[in-house]
């Protein structure tokens, strides 16, 4: 069973990125979980074609202690098991302990069975720090993608996260396996990233281009294999999924200074 945690700056398209990569790993009859570890609970949507899943925090609440794997667990497209951490009510609280909790819990009712081949866990945001690093801290995921584009802020957000990853490497053993671009269609963006991931000593793992059909499968609450499989989009998501999955290449990462980061932007032309 492989764990794999997905980072990225706030925005950048972490929950769509997962969630199709996993309806192409589905479709590849691959068996899967995938744990939001954000309080919005929108990392299953599409996966459930827009069912307003009940949170782990929600169902302790409402329900105590006694919970049983079916309360929190909702079976998703090709057959993924989709669970939502949740969280506090804004303002009042802290989010990360939603994940810690959903975890243990799901630890302790027996849901990580051998016949899962993915564990997925979609993290809120470049927050590296707390409750929302525990998938690092804890070594509950061997394994790391970043989602980035060639926005400034995004591959800082990338290079930023890299640090945590380098921090946690030694006790928690988890891995960076590559960055993930999602195209925002920035000026010499393929090359930026594949020398972003070379200079941390990782790789890009794929580069999906810019599609409006991702929103329109989104509004459709889907995935784009789920929505239109022979789309070329579709095919993109499935190259993504086969290149984690034949992925061998886990690094601890080399991450950038400030200056050389903005070094390498204005060699790409996207600083001035």
């Amino acid at each position: 069973m492989r764990q794999v945690a997905i980072y990225g700056k706030g925005g950048i398209g972490k929950s769509t990125t997962t969630q199709n990569t996993v309806a192409a790993l589905a479709e590849m009859g691959k068996h899967i979980m995938v744990v939001g570890c954000d309080p919005k609970a929108d990392s299953n949507r599409l996966l459930l074609h827009g069912m307003n899943q009940r949170t782990v925090l929600d169902t302790l609440r409402e329900e105590g202690e006694d919970v049983d794997l079916e309360d929190i667990i909702k079976v998703g497209y090709g057959g993924t098991k989709c669970v939502e951490s949740g969280g506090p009510e804004p303002g009042v609280g802290c989010a990360g302990r939603g994940i810690i909790t959903s975890i243990n819990l799901l630890e302790q009712l027996g849901a990580y069975t051998d016949d899962l081949d993915y564990v997925f866990y979609d993290v809120l945001g470049d927050v590296v720090c707390g409750g929302f690093a525990m998938p690092i801290r804890e070594g509950k995921a061997q394994e790391i993608y970043i989602v980035a584009s060639g926005e400034m802020m995004a591959l800082y957000a990338a290079n930023n996260i890299c640090k945590g990853i380098k921090k946690y490497a030694m006790t928690g053993g988890v891995r960076l396996g590559g960055i993930i671009c999602n195209s925002r269609k920035v000026d010499n963006e393929f090359e930026l990233l594949t020398h972003f991931a070379k200079e941390l000593g990782s790789q890009l793992i794929h580069f999906v281009p810019r599609d409006n059909m991702v929103q329109r499968a989104e509004i459709n609450k889907k995935t784009v294999i789920d929505y239109d499989p022979s789309h070329p989009q579709a095919d993109e998501y499935r190259t993504l999924a086969r290149n984690i999955d034949g992925n061998d290449m886990f690094v601890v990462p080399n991450p950038m200074t400030q200056d050389r980061l903005e070094q390498m932007l204005m060699e790409h032309g996207i600083l001035d």
